[in-house]
């Protein structure tokens, strides 16, 4: 029998409860789950490709989940999925406007490699609200983000910030 690998890319910049809620359902569905980190310099990363990798790592371990792995990749996700020997993509979606982008692109990958399913995740309905977006402006404008990420998570986004400075009146 074939070993099921599935891929769950992101930036994860921050990683947030959200994230970690679909790692922990997602490493149900396959033998092994590998966590891609990537990069996109669009999204204005707070933290460098290396650093991203390092907190998913240590939030993935605090898990406790022995089949996920955590790989930094930098190249189309079909490339690196079939790279890794996966099967399946694993997507979270939190609201409609998820699932019109998620659809679009899951029917771009599978034009580019039919083998390889997208098996798209509902965030937990406590979780649906939570972006690393919107986590970055709210700690970046001195919010709290205690509600969102983990406790190890929120202090390297408060350290981080301390050393950029915060935005806007505060």
């Amino acid at each position: 029998m074939t070993e099921r690998i599935g891929v769950y890319p992101g930036t994860f910049d921050p990683i947030t409860l959200g994230h970690a809620d679909i790692i922990r359902r997602g490493a149900k569905l396959v033998d092994r789950l590998i966590i891609g980190v990537t990069t996109n310099p669009s999204k204005n990363p707070l933290f460098t490709p290396e650093e991203r990798m390092a907190m998913v790592e240590r939030e993935v371990a605090s898990l406790g989940i022995s089949n996920v792995t955590v790989t930094g990749f930098n190249a189309l996700l079909m490339k690196f999925a079939q790279r890794q020997g996966a099967s399946v993509i694993v997507r979270g979606l939190r609201a409609v406007a998820d699932f019109e982008y998620e659809y679009q692109m899951a029917g771009m990958n599978q034009q580019l490699n039919p083998n390889i399913e997208t098996v798209f995740l509902m965030a937990d309905v406590s979780l649906q609200p939570i972006a690393s977006k919107l986590v970055k402006e709210i700690a970046l404008f001195g919010g709290d983000i205690a509600r969102f990420v983990s406790p190890a998570v929120r202090d390297d986004v408060v350290g981080r910030i301390a050393e950029t400075g915060l935005l806007g009146d505060y």
